[in-house]
């Protein structure tokens, strides 16, 4: 019982604590969106985010993009400090990683699943399509971006067995002109209503997303995005209201019925101080 206590307890250490990785790839998705990888696996399953360190600048959270058993991938927007320093990373820097952390995707065999992805939340839906394809799932996949230069991803989901993609942008560059969920709304009207949605892009487009799958009695899951600072449930920055839930432990990704229940999903988050910022 002490080795199994003490193997467990190295295990924790171990995913809890940052380790050194070079970048072994580097691909520009866009102007400010990049995507690295790492030979390494954390074993990370859809969904599931690590928190990614750089030393003497500081640490975030990033959903994963893939992880295959021996490669791991994140897909990030240079917008902040940090990620902007990211993007300045040549092939064989060193990146602090641990995790992985938090909920992830769940499906069953050969079920029909809707994945809407919005702007960089492509990323995370991806890996869960590709994950969901080896179950022989048939897969509908709609992302959405303000214009056909931000969209991600598509070359991939093209390349998935047994998948429809379809895209949708505010300015119809490409695709739909209008929003992912007006193409999700038309679908869960149809014949081929899925026996699951996933989502994961920004929270007004999830409120959406909740409502339309709520309305048609159709289960979904989302992942939702809040100021996270440990990764393992320590700090309680992640903590929403009125539920008192930390999403880096019972999230990111959380069934509708939960999210429905928190009542600031889609009026507002909490900074690192714990004020209120309407989104």
């Amino acid at each position: 019982m002490t080795e199994i206590l003490r193997r467990c307890s190295r295990s924790s250490a171990q995913k809890n604590l940052p380790r050194t990785y070079p970048v072994a790839g580097i691909r520009k998705e866009t102007t400010h969106v990049h995507t690295f990888t790492f030979n390494v696996s954390l074993g990370a399953k859809p969904g599931q985010f690590v928190m990614v360190w750089l030393p003497g600048v500081d640490e975030v959270p990033m959903s994963v993009a893939n992880d295959d058993g021996k490669k791991l991938q994140i897909t990030f927007f240079a917008v902040g400090d940090t990620t902007k320093k990211l993007a300045t990373l040549k092939k064989g820097d060193l990146v602090g990683l641990r995790g992985p952390f938090g909920t992830h995707y769940e499906w069953k065999p050969k079920q029909h699943l809707a994945l809407v992805a919005g702007g960089y939340g492509a990323a995370p839906m991806f890996f869960a399509a590709s994950e969901a394809a080896k179950d022989g799932c048939t897969l509908t996949a709609i992302v959405g971006a303000r214009a056909k230069e931000h969209l991600l991803y598509l070359d991939a989901f093209k390349r998935l067995p047994r998948t429809t993609l379809s895209v949708a942008t505010d300015d119809g560059s490409q695709g739909h002109k209008g929003y992912n969920v007006e193409l999700l709304a038309e679908l869960l009207k149809s014949k081929k209503k899925p026996d699951q949605v996933f989502a994961c892009g920004p929270e007004r487009m999830l409120v959406k997303v909740s409502d339309l799958c709520f309305q048609h009695a159709v289960p979904c899951q989302l992942s939702l995005e809040r100021y996270m600072k440990c990764g393992y449930g320590l700090c309680g920055n992640c903590v929403v209201d009125p539920l008192g839930i930390r999403l880096c432990t019972d999230g990111p990704v959380v069934k509708n019925d939960l999210a429905r229940s928190i009542t600031e999903f889609g009026k507002y988050h909490r900074d690192h101080l714990g004020k209120k910022h309407s989104l």
